[in-house]
């Protein structure tokens, strides 16, 4: 008793600390669906000399019961003398039943106290579980991808911590991450439970915010189901497609047919969202722009005459020609509704070389929307310079030339539904961190185009879809406009490539006092199949109306 008590090779420690791992947020949509949430997971040790001789086997039975670990693998670990890691990556479920068995365990006295062949003293010791890492879960697997983004794990002392790559995970890093770990200090007893009492630590743990989205889930995936469907026919490179509130910038859908599962990464192609991070040649859905650019200035009527050359016009070595034959006694309001590329180069005529650069600009073409996603692009405008020469002037009118990216045209068709206005598109509609305390971004819009002109151009949009070049995107008992586009691909290494082209309609419903901007690109559609945007982008336009028609969305909500 006297060695066992009073041996100064003892080593007894009657307190000890405790740290309650801090998590990061999670990720909720706007009909209250968890997206991303985190995940603790918890390692189990034991020191294989406390464990009693004659109760070896019962320790094994019943650990393998508790934990489900498979009876032959624990006897093979703990053949190890010393400190050993009987499990990692156990749930937060089997770790509180590991502790309730470690308390079992100790009443059976399967532990012991016990003396090393050097003399020291070590006292009893029960099992050890302790958090190793913090996962991160994805509920619904690909939806909302890549726009939700994924994370990677890094170390951060010795546990692994998930850390924003991508999309929304990267933007809002700094939001989501854990503030401070929870430590609990003071007394224990022999089961390593803290004895509360004055003297005891207590620091509270502070995990990251909750962000909230302003996307519906339940309209999300069935515009992903949609996108599937229309690309499993079109074979396209990519079909994305947006759903915002021109009101306020708040983001209602975004899909693409390009989707992975953050947690089992297989291909790269899909990593990056392509409605920010891909630039492209609007093709004629740049033609509202342009027409509520000149509009603007009083440089047209849209009710005045044009001559639009039987559709063919030679611009110094080039022929400029139009899809169809143009109508008899054709006004300039004609020119969008048939969509006639002779009749823009004509209009354009009329803009100097920087009043078409400043209106493009206005319409923030060539700048960031300003969304919380990361990587954003932000396309190209020629110089007032070049667009001063008739041929630069001529095919931006066009819309080959420039480049853009989805989110930029979305915002800019959003204008002509709002009163003239440019929103900041987003997805996040508030933060809420640990203690309650709520954040919601403000954001600020801009004018691009008068109320007047806004007006006019909603109405000749509203005319292309009931008898022009966006019939496809019509629907019964609902206010629709929009414009198509069609562009052949760029090539890396300059030119176009050959038979593949990117179709869109861009456009909005109406129903009542509310409206909803919405845009569909299909990447890369194939020219030996539909790829004009009258026939890839239109129709899923249509499909996605009437899909909000079953959400009750379009619903009069004086």
């Amino acid at each position: 008793m006297y060695k066992v008590f009073f041996n100064t090779n003892k080593s007894i420690s009657l307190s000890t600390i405790k740290s309650d791992i801090a998590v990061r947020g999670d990720i909720f949509s706007n009909d209250d669906f968890t997206l991303a949430s985190s995940k603790k997971l918890y390692k189990v040790a034991v020191n294989t000399n406390s464990i009693h001789p004659d109760k070896k086997n019962l320790f094994i039975r019943l650990f393998a019961i508790y934990s489900g670990t498979d009876i032959q693998e624990i006897e093979e670990k703990i053949k190890k003398k010393g400190y050993i890691v009987l499990s990692y990556n156990l749930t937060s479920d089997v770790a509180k039943n590991i502790k309730q068995l470690n308390t079992k365990l100790l009443l059976l006295n399967v532990f012991r106290e016990y003396i090393d062949s050097s003399g020291r003293f070590f006292q009893k010791m029960g099992l050890s579980v302790e958090v190793s890492g913090v996962s991160r879960v994805y509920s619904y697997n690909d939806s909302l991808e890549p726009v939700l983004g994924y994370v990677q794990k890094r170390e951060s002392g010795a546990l692994t911590k998930p850390s924003g790559i991508k999309g929304l995970e990267k933007y809002y890093d700094l939001a989501l991450e854990p503030k401070q770990d929870g430590l609990f200090g003071g007394k224990r007893d022999i089961g390593f439970n803290i004895i509360y009492d004055k003297k005891t630590l207590m620091q509270e743990r502070k995990d990251g915010s909750d962000i909230y989205l302003t996307v519906n889930l339940r309209l999300q995936k069935k515009i992903e189901a949609l996108l599937d469907e229309f690309n499993a026919k079109h074979n396209a490179q990519e079909i994305v497609a947006g759903i915002m509130d021109p009101s306020d910038g708040s983001i209602l859908a975004i899909a693409s047919s390009n989707r992975f599962d953050p947690k089992n990464i297989v291909s790269n192609s899909a990593l990056n969202a392509s409605i920010v991070e891909k630039s492209f040649e609007p093709g004629s859905t740049i033609k509202p722009i342009v027409f509520s650019i000149l509009f603007e200035k009083k440089l047209i009527n849209p009710l005045e005459p044009i001559d639009l050359n039987k559709g063919y016009y030679q611009l110094g070595k080039y022929t400029i020609k139009d899809d169809t034959f143009p109508a008899k006694n054709s006004v300039i309001q004609d020119v969008l509704i048939r969509s006639s590329n002779v009749g823009m180069v004509k209009l354009t005529k009329k803009l100097s070389g920087q009043e078409f650069f400043d209106g493009l600009k206005s319409f923030g073409i060539s700048e960031p929307t300003g969304i919380d996603l990361p990587y954003e692009k932000s396309g190209v405008i020629p110089n007032p310079k070049k667009l001063s020469g008739e041929i630069y002037k001529a095919s931006a009118s066009y819309g080959y030339g420039l480049s853009v990216t989805f989110m930029q045209l979305l915002r800019a068709y959003g204008a002509f539904c709002n009163g003239g206005y440019l929103v900041v598109p987003h997805l996040v509609k508030k933060m809420v961190d640990s203690n309650g305390n709520v954040e919601i971004p403000e954001f600020e819009k801009k004018r691009a185009i008068s109320a007047l002109s806004s007006r006019k151009i909603q109405e000749i949009l509203i005319k292309i879809v009931d008898e022009g070049t966006g019939k496809k995107a019509k629907v019964d008992g609902l206010i629709v406009g929009g414009k198509t586009g069609t562009a052949r691909i760029v090539k890396k290494g300059g030119g176009y490539a050959d038979g593949i082209y990117n179709g869109s309609f861009f456009g909005f419903v109406k129903s009542g006092n509310k409206s909803y901007v919405i845009g569909v690109v299909a990447f890369g559609s194939h020219g030996k199949e539909d790829y004009y945007g009258s026939q890839t982008a239109a129709p899923i336009f249509k499909e996605i109306v009437q899909v909000m028609q079953t959400q009750d969305l379009l619903r009069d909500k004086k």
